[in-house]
């Protein structure tokens, strides 16, 4: 932490376990100056050991058969993943002096079938949490759905994922950023930025917010920002998504 007073966190999908774009990933991260990184799709621990030791962070973890990953350049406490029957992957607990986080990849596809699937995955994510959640607690990672407001222009989708989302049902109901906020939980970016349109997908042609970070309401104070991150960056050549950069500050 930066003078003992803020974390920077960096929440990053780097698609198919980032192999053979290892310098591009690393120029991205060294551009938004984190103090910890949670990856989703770090499905290849040698990588995220090369990311590490190239952007000086002295601490990570990644397993082959979890999406998510992290890096650290201060002291964990503890991480572990866990596993809820109902989630198809794994959630990512990390325990900072202070502070635990919660790395998150819900399903993908926009279709209505995996919207609800979502929602059944983050139901099951905040009964395995519960324990923590009168405490201060955030939340980050690729939640692959829409925020309540805010629409999916289908013209845009490959036409795989357009016969997808025409076999179910066409109409997609948007619900697990609105269970989020249900639990009362604040939409990070929402709440620091009303008006910017804050998409991290795809690098090519952003035009969808899938990345996010939540905190309880009562501590939603403790986030002083979240943006998103990684100007000047070879942001195409690195992933598919752009990362989130949130900032907070320890008790």
């Amino acid at each position: 932490m930066r003078g003992g007073a803020i974390l920077r966190l960096l929440s990053y999908n780097i698609r198919y376990g980032g192999a053979g774009r290892e310098d591009a990933l690393a120029a991205v991260v060294r551009s938004c100056a984190p103090d910890l990184v949670i990856f989703q799709e770090a499905t290849r621990p040698q990588v995220v050991a090369r990311l590490a030791a190239a952007t000086g962070m002295a601490t990570w973890g990644a397993r082959e058969d979890h999406s998510l990953g992290f890096m650290s350049r201060v002291e964990v406490l503890s991480h572990q993943w866990v596993r809820p029957p109902a989630l198809r992957r794994a959630f990512l607990e990390l325990e900072l002096r202070g502070l635990r986080l919660f790395g998150v990849h819900l399903s993908a596809i926009h279709s209505d079938w995996n919207e609800q699937r979502r929602l059944r995955e983050l139901r099951a994510l905040l009964g395995a949490i519960k324990q923590h959640q009168d405490g201060f607690h955030l939340l980050a990672g690729d939640f692959n759905t829409l925020a309540p407001g805010e629409e999916l222009d289908m013209r845009r989708l490959p036409r795989r994922l357009k016969v997808l989302a025409w076999l179910g049902g066409r109409r997609i109901r948007w619900q697990t950023v609105q269970a989020m906020l249900d639990a009362r939980y604040v939409d990070g970016f929402r709440a620091r930025h009303e008006a910017d349109a804050g998409f991290t997908f795809p690098t090519w042609d952003p035009h969808v917010r899938l990345d996010y970070v939540f905190v309880p309401a009562a501590g939603a104070a403790r986030l002083t920002e979240c943006r998103v991150a990684g100007d000047g960056a070879p942001l195409q050549a690195a992933s598919d998504h752009l990362p989130l950069l949130a900032e907070i500050e320890e008790p």
